[in-house]
């Protein structure tokens, strides 16, 4: 899990001169009650990939699940690196944030049936997945589940003020 307090800057150069940095605090706020992500994978030959999904943010980390086949488990094969994005498609109003990370893939059962219900208390009934095989078993077939801790995150603030916030853990 990332430490409780990241390095925290705000960067003057995309900041209003009245904005401060927020909390990391106000990003997990943030990052557990968005519905909709954008993650970003790298093709094997090297194009960018992104799509929507959805996500949960439990025990200090960003959680998705994918079919083995689809396009971004494909891609998370060969580079783990990735970047799941949130926030407002708006550009006077809002908050964007940007977390940067590895995607290890959970497949401990008892992990798996927590962020099980971590799904349903968020998304709700239509999301429901047992756990088999170290994956999560729904209507669609096995989901690869991945986990996601921020190496770096960054907040958005849009309007008065705008403001740019970095987040640096350490692992």
């Amino acid at each position: 899990m990332p430490p409780i307090a990241p390095l925290t800057t705000l960067d003057p150069r995309y900041s209003d001169e009245k904005a401060t940095a927020s909390d990391w605090s106000q990003a997990v706020a943030r990052l557990s009650s968005a519905e909709v992500f954008w993650l970003s994978t790298v093709r094997p030959e090297g194009r960018p990939h992104v799509t929507p999904l959805i996500a949960v943010w439990h025990d200090g980390g960003l959680h998705f699940c994918t079919g083995a086949e689809e396009r971004k488990a494909k891609n998370l094969r060969d580079n783990q690196e990735v970047v799941l994005t949130t926030g407002a498609n708006a550009l006077n109003e809002g908050y964007d944030v940007v977390v940067e990370g590895t995607a290890t893939r959970v497949s401990d059962e008892k992990r798996l049936r927590a962020l099980a219900a971590a799904y349903v208390e968020k998304y709700g009934t239509d999301w429901t997945f047992e756990v088999r095989d170290g994956a999560f078993a729904g209507d669609g077939g096995p989901a690869l589940v991945f986990r996601v801790e921020p190496r770096t995150a960054f907040g958005f603030g849009k309007g008065d003020p705008y403001a740019q916030t970095r987040w640096q853990f350490t692992q």
